[in-house]
């Protein structure tokens, strides 16, 4: 009996991925052709095709692009939900590294029941439209539930008015009459200039001399420095902001919502 020559063995092609052939196209699976698309400028696997390889790719990609214009879109819709997974969870990090200075300060003033099961922490500008609009939504939140603290952290991003605010405050809180004072400057529709700050400090009783001195004492410039630095550390781009739980909440928000995040950080 003889044998038939033994064939050589085929030679592998040179192709790392067997591209679909355009009439195909269609049937391909969108999540690979967005993988391909990805990969194809800049990825590893695109450093080892050879150029013709890659022609084939782009050839490819183009004609999805130009038959099924969506692609793109979802691509770019899935690429923002990417970064937006990535920014929550960054965020929830730094919440979770900072949560003793956001929740549990004890010289951070205090609105709300101080033993509540659920905290808020409310970075706000005294100067600042969209707080003054949140202001009497947190109030009601307030009144309707005597289970939630809120922690106050000024946070005067508006200029040298917004700063005399939040030392203005801060002195009160040492009088114990940061909220009325905190509530009479959200509540204006004036600049908080300091002779307004003078005649709203004494319509409510306040110790105006004792309260302008410890306006310029340094430990509040350094209150009003930890305050700031706590908000670059959590990326807050503006007031207001909330942080309950493990989220953070840019802006201002209704009564419905708040009370929808309250019951989820609850639990």
């Amino acid at each position: 009996m003889v044998l038939a020559p033994k064939r050589p063995a085929r030679q592998p092609r040179p192709s790392l991925v067997r591209m679909p052939k355009p009439g195909h196209m269609r049937r391909m699976n969108r999540r690979a052709l967005l993988a391909l698309a990805a990969l194809a400028p800049t990825g590893a696997l695109a450093q080892a095709l050879s150029p013709a390889q890659r022609e084939e790719v782009l050839s490819i990609l183009r004609e999805a692009l130009r038959t099924d214009p969506s692609i793109l879109r979802d691509a770019l819709s899935g690429l923002e939900q990417a970064e937006m997974r990535d920014r929550e969870a960054a965020q929830r990090r730094a919440i979770a590294g900072n949560a003793e200075a956001l929740f549990r300060d004890p010289t951070l003033p205090v609105k709300g029941n101080p033993q509540g099961s659920v905290t808020i922490a409310e970075f706000f500008d005294a100067r600042c439209g969209y707080c003054k609009q949140l202001h009497p939504v947190m109030e009601q939140l307030l009144a309707s539930d005597r289970d939630v603290k809120v922690v106050m952290i000024d946070l005067p991003i508006l200029g040298p008015n917004s700063v005399l605010a939040s030392r203005a405050l801060l002195a009160a809180q040492r009088q114990e009459r940061y909220a009325p004072l905190q509530d009479a400057l959200l509540r204006l529709r004036e600049e908080p200039t300091e002779p307004v700050i003078r005649r709203e400090a004494d319509r409510l009783r306040l110790d105006w001399p004792r309260l302008r001195r410890d306006m310029d004492d340094p430990a509040i410039g350094r209150r009003i420095e930890r305050n700031v630095a706590l908000a670059r550390a959590l990326e807050i781009q503006g007031t207001p902001a909330l942080v309950i739980g493990e989220s953070l909440i840019p802006g201002a928000v209704d009564l419905p919502t708040l009370q929808s995040l309250v019951s989820r950080a609850r639990g």
